[in-house]
């Protein structure tokens, strides 16, 4: 449906490709692409918070945090990222020399689409230690700045658990909307869980205007 409807519309052939060595850089915080040397960080920092992030996140596999599991993800997430799918960046703190530091996170633009949706989900975890030091709110601004600047999407939405009131904090921080419920909307800890649906949507002139029959 969505490519016949496509047809319609003027979009442009090509959309933009950034580097896999792209990096957000935020006042306190560095965003970029993981590499097989950030696996013991990575490791440490998920391990320390199994905890806490575990209530929040897809059941973690038995090899969760072994190098091979770590290694998949990164292959999944540069291929992604150059078919444009989806942009996945870790999150380390911003050390003097400016470069990254300790990594203390994650956070990714996944399902992206183009045509007529022109969209991506956010979807991000903290380790613990970390967390209420508005960290996240700047990691969170970079990728939607990313989002809609870079590579020219419309749209970004998001889903969080009904009773995760951090989450749904940093979400109106970043001037996303409540914009619906969806019941046993993803498969979260081992169970099908409810999400509270959130949306943001790109300020900026209309620049592909439909056809006319003139």
């Amino acid at each position: 449906m969505w490519s016949y409807l496509s047809s319609f519309f003027n979009f442009p052939p090509e959309w933009p490709t950034p580097p896999l060595d792209t990096q957000l850089v935020g006042p306190r915080v560095i965003l970029r692409m993981g590499d097989p040397a950030d696996w013991r960080a990575w490791r440490f920092t998920r391990e320390m918070s199994r905890d806490f992030l575990t209530p929040w996140e897809p059941t973690w596999p038995p090899n969760a945090l072994h190098y091979g599991f770590f290694c998949g993800l990164l292959r999944r997430n540069w291929r992604d990222w150059r078919q444009g799918k989806a942009y996945a960046f870790l999150i380390f703190l911003r050390g003097q020399d400016n470069k990254a530091g300790t990594l203390i996170g994650g956070i990714n633009l996944n399902d992206v689409q183009r045509g007529i949706a022109q969209k991506g989900t956010l979807g991000y975890w903290m380790g613990q230690a970390y967390m209420g030091q508005g960290l996240m709110t700047e990691a969170g601004g970079l990728v939607c700045d990313f989002a809609f600047q870079t590579l020219r999407l419309h749209r970004i939405e998001a889903g969080c658990l009904p009773h995760n009131d951090a989450s749904k904090a940093l979400l109106k921080r970043l001037g996303f909307e409540e914009e619906g419920y969806a019941k046993a909307y993803l498969q979260i800890n081992g169970k099908w869980q409810d999400h509270v649906l959130w949306g943001k949507t790109a300020v900026r002139p209309q620049t592909h205007a439909l056809p006319t029959d003139d």
